[in-house]
């Protein structure tokens, strides 16, 4: 699946745009600014740009008003075809975040109970109780997402409400052809639904994927030939930037190994999980790096380990935000993307990662491991890169069995010669391809 291969750009566009953080009503053109991205995104090397929340909401996209309505504050489905269209020109794929679990206290079918009570149409799209209430005050109970009462849990138990949903998809594909959903709190979703969602949009797109976030557990029993194609790799997430802290590479060592490894225990061998330093929920890698010359191999260790690689919009020149601020923070609007040496690296990364088999599908097999560098195999049927990452400020020379007397840097063209050990400049990330 081409999912398998890609390079994906975040953008929240409720954030990026400079939305209000209260729904005012007032109708505003704002997702246009995104065609001023799209020569950006392209040339930072993605392929694919994936999209929060921005249909009709209360506040921040997830609280759900109505799945057919691009968010008034962002402007019309009109304009947003107008920014799918040119994305789509530019060789660029859609993805959209998918919030199927829950919606807004101002969801068209919950105002609908909160009017009629026991006599709407809509009481079972929701889990309601009149015995009782809640802070609200509504006159009767109802479940919200891990007790936010201001997230209103659907019943996707209910074929109306699946039906509901199901339409709502149908017509984003028919309207801004998309090519995929992030899906919001998979974990949350019953498998009965994920088994529905991925047979009827199979239907849609035979190549239509779904990624689902997920956090800890065993990502199996939502990542499957049954329900996502693809999940969030927190494991991973938490290993990348805590590797770099604590100068320990044993730790994300580790994480890969027993997700990727050889032997025959490891978890995910084959799978394409969801790689990332920073996103939406989560502080900017930037900000959470104790040390900012970090950037470089973090990004380089990003696009050389298993998985697909998730940018962020913002990140890619290193801007930074705190989770401590408030969600604001992690989400700022910018009117215009910005390059420097961080954004040239990282397209020369996602070229490196996009030209190699190796990279994209290859096995995983840790080579050299010590508190401050690490080296492991990816290997593609006659492919195999060497990735080669030195988190400290010293030079280091490291000697072990390359298997191999030569390579090409995948990422500067530049030769190697593994003979009397191997030259890791600071800060350093190489992917050799071994001759």
């Amino acid at each position: 699946m081409w999912f398998d291969e890609a390079v994906i750009y975040q953008i929240y566009p409720l954030g990026l745009c400079g939305a209000p953080a209260e729904n005012d009503g007032v109708q505003e053109h704002r997702i246009l600014r995104v065609l001023d991205w799209v020569e950006h995104i392209k040339a930072l090397g993605a392929d694919t740009v994936l999209f929060n929340p921005l249909f009709e909401s209360d506040r921040h996209g997830y609280d759900t008003r109505d799945m057919t309505r691009v968010d008034c504050r962002l402007g019309t489905n009109e304009d947003f075809a107008k920014v799918c269209a040119a994305l789509h020109e530019a060789g660029l794929r859609v993805m959209l975040d998918g919030v199927f679990n829950h919606v807004g206290r101002g969801f068209w079918a919950f105002q609908d109970v909160r009017e009629k009570k026991w006599d709407s149409p809509y009481k079972d799209w929701f889990h309601v109780s009149f015995d009782g209430n809640t802070e609200y005050n509504d006159g009767f109970w109802y479940e919200g997402w891990e007790g936010h009462n201001e997230l209103v849990k659907l019943n996707l138990h209910n074929p109306a409400v699946v039906d509901y949903l199901f339409r709502s998809i149908r017509g984003w594909v028919e309207q801004f052809d998309i090519d995929g959903l992030r899906l919001d709190v998979a974990y949350s979703l019953a498998p009965e639904f994920l088994k529905q969602l991925r047979s009827f949009t199979a239907g849609l797109k035979a190549d239509f994927a779904l990624m689902g976030e997920t956090l800890h557990g065993d990502y199996n029993r939502w990542m499957n030939d049954e329900m996502c194609h693809s999940v969030t790799n927190y494991e991973c997430y938490k290993g990348l930037y805590s590797s770099f802290n604590c100068m320990n590479m044993f730790e994300i060592g580790h994480s890969l190994a027993r997700q990727f490894g050889p032997e025959q225990w490891t978890l995910y061998k084959g799978k394409h999980l969801l790689a990332f330093l920073d996103n939406h929920d989560v502080e900017r890698i930037a900000s959470i790096l104790q040390n900012k010359e970090h950037l470089r191999p973090a990004y380089g260790l990003l696009f050389g380990m298993p998985g697909t690689p998730a940018v962020y919009y913002g990140s890619e020149w290193g801007i930074e935000g705190k989770k401590s601020d408030g969600d604001a923070a992690l989400r700022p609007a910018i009117e215009l993307p910005q390059e420097n040496e961080l954004t040239e690296w990282i397209a020369k990364l996602a070229v490196a990662h996009k030209a190699s088999k190796a990279l994209c599908y290859g096995s995983y097999r840790n080579v050299m491991l010590t508190n401050h560098q690490i080296i492991f195999e990816r290997k593609f049927e006659n492919e195999r890169v060497l990735v080669a990452v030195n988190a400290s400020g010293d030079t280091y020379t490291a000697h072990f069995d390359a298997q191999a007397g030569r390579a090409v840097d995948l990422i500067t063209g530049a030769d190697h010669d593994f003979g009397g050990g191997s030259q890791m400049p600071p800060y350093s990330v190489a992917y050799w391809r071994t001759e």
